[in-house]
């Protein structure tokens, strides 16, 4: 276990996210920032025992029907009926890690105090999060405008002992839930429900993690990139460091490093030099500048996720004054920055495939692979080695070109049009989502693809790094010598490259690959 995340003193940052999401750390609360939470609820609890004006979310009803006055007899019933009523979400549950981070970055918002809630509500959501209680949260529902209102919804329903939740892998209640762990719901006070789900906490947890596997799989393309560079007999001249120095984009330079220190002394390269080739085709000579564009885009991307993870999404806002506090209505529940950068990352990633899938053709096509026989089968004819392999590549990547389109180009109005332009911001995490796990697919098919060159050039050998990328593979995955059922190895292949223990293979040998800085 990592060290323990203490939320309300320190912001979080995205390492502190996928070790939570992942079961790797636990959470803690600052025993100071829940003083002041219960502090500035306090102040809530005084506004409220006045005749208080109507204040939207406290003694209102909400979206459209704000201008309604609710009875102080009635503003409990309120919090629960508003759960109750926007837990609409359809579609199949978050998966465990992101309902996690959700339930993290839930509580992260309440802890800086402007929600004005009680500090039980932040405390019992850690509670269940420690403990192993995860909600079930269908991730179909929300615009991402007034916050991710229905995910969120079913996720605070536990909380109350409704709605329902996965423990121990048995999928139960919320009452149940609770009861096996040994806590209590809560009764929710005026203003908590809506504490609960006014926030982008939904597609702020999916697009980071999918940043955790976004960034490996910047170090992956390089690795699988090189790999087919040496298989297809190209150069590594165009790393030179002098030529990307004239064109100082980050994520250009890191890449052309990282791709020069897999390359560099090649036995395989030497083995070429005076061959009379003069350029390689764009897909490896231009690695450094496409590899390095995806890595600017995705540092770009970190940087506004974390700043989202720390935010205060709620609405209204309760502040301290010299007398007392305000509560500002405001729309920082609006998800037009994570949308943005979801989509963005749509692209980044996408771009990986993309030119991916150009490699494995040069790989397998006669016609570019200089000498290598077609399909990377030594028996071609009989044999159709990877020639499915690489059309699975080109279905994944053409799927891919629908799903990068990007979701924050629409709105649509709702809630009588007092919601009259939304973000679609947890519809662009989801895309992202599936995009990412076809460019590990992609990535895992482009090793087999170089795997399978480099054994066609033997007994030649690359370079140290590159050597153990392929020996970590052919520990589970043998030489095609001839046709066998491929896709258990495109399986292996995928794991190793989504798990990071392709990546760890390399890295053993060379030391810490570069990865996108934001």
């Amino acid at each position: 276990m990592s060290t323990p995340v203490e939320l309300g003193d320190r912001p979080l940052r995205l390492t502190d996210v996928w070790n939570v999401a992942a079961g790797r750390a636990q959470v803690t609360l600052s025993p100071r920032a829940l003083a002041r939470v219960d502090a500035i609820r306090a102040h809530v609890d005084a506004l409220l025992a006045t005749d208080a004006p109507n204040t939207y979310g406290v003694n209102t009803g909400f979206g459209a029907l704000a201008e309604v006055r609710i009875e102080a007899s009635k503003l409990a019933q309120l919090q629960k009926n508003l759960l109750r009523s926007h837990a609409t979400g359809l579609g199949d549950p978050f998966p465990v890690d992101v309902t996690r981070a959700m339930m993290l970055l839930r509580a992260n918002v309440l802890m800086i105090g402007t929600s004005g809630t009680r500090s039980v509500v932040p405390t019992l959501l850690v509670e269940l999060l420690n403990r192993g209680v995860h909600p079930i949260v269908p991730q179909k529902g929300s615009v991402g405008a007034s916050g991710d209102l229905a995910p969120l919804a079913h996720l605070a329903l536990v909380l109350i002992g409704e709605g329902e939740a996965v423990f121990e892998g048995r999928r139960c209640s919320g009452a149940e839930a609770l009861l096996a762990v040994g806590l209590a719901p809560i009764v929710l006070a005026p203003k908590e429900g809506l504490a609960l789900i006014n926030g982008t906490q939904a597609m702020t947890a999916d697009a980071a993690l999918v940043l955790e596997r976004a960034i490996n799989l910047c170090k992956v393309a390089d690795i699988t990139g090189a790999l087919s560079l040496e298989a297809l007999l190209g150069t590594a001249r165009a790393f030179d460091p002098r030529i990307h120095a004239v064109r100082p984009h980050p994520g250009q330079g890191a890449s052309a490093r990282n791709l020069a220190r897999l390359c560099d002394d090649s036995p395989l390269a030497l083995s070429h030099r005076g061959c009379g080739k003069v350029q390689d085709p764009y897909s490896l000579r231009c690695m450094p500048q496409v590899h390095g564009a995806s890595r600017d885009a995705l540092a770009y991307c970190a940087a506004v996720v974390e700043r989202e993870c720390n935010a205060a999404t709620d609405n209204p806002l309760v502040f301290e004054t010299d007398s007392g506090i305000e509560l500002l209505s405001g729309g920082n529940f609006h998800g037009q920055p994570v949308a943005f950068a979801a989509d963005h990352m749509a692209l980044a990633l996408a771009e990986l495939a993309n030119i991916s899938e150009r490699r494995i053709e040069q790989l397998v096509n006669p016609a570019l692979s200089s000498g290598l026989p077609p399909f990377l089968s030594p028996d071609s004819g009989l044999n159709s080695g990877f020639m499915i392999a690489q059309v699975t590549a080109a279905a994944l990547v053409s799927e891919n070109k629908i799903l990068a389109h990007p979701a924050s180009v629409d709105s649509i109005p709702s809630s009588a049009n007092r919601e009259d332009h939304v973000s679609m911001g947890t519809i662009a995490a989801r895309k992202v989502r599936m995009i990412c796990e076809h460019v590990e697919a992609v990535l895992g098919i482009e090793l087999l693809c170089g795997a399978q060159g480099l054994h066609l050039r033997r007994p030649l050998r690359s370079t140290p790094a590159l050597e153990a990328a392929y020996e970590r593979l052919r520990l589970e995955v043998p030489p095609l010598d001839e046709d066998r059922l491929l896709q258990p190895d495109l399986l292996v292949a995928c794991r190793l490259v989504r798990s990071g223990e392709l990546v760890d293979a390399v890295e053993r040998v060379i030391g810490n690959l570069e990865v996108p800085h934001s």
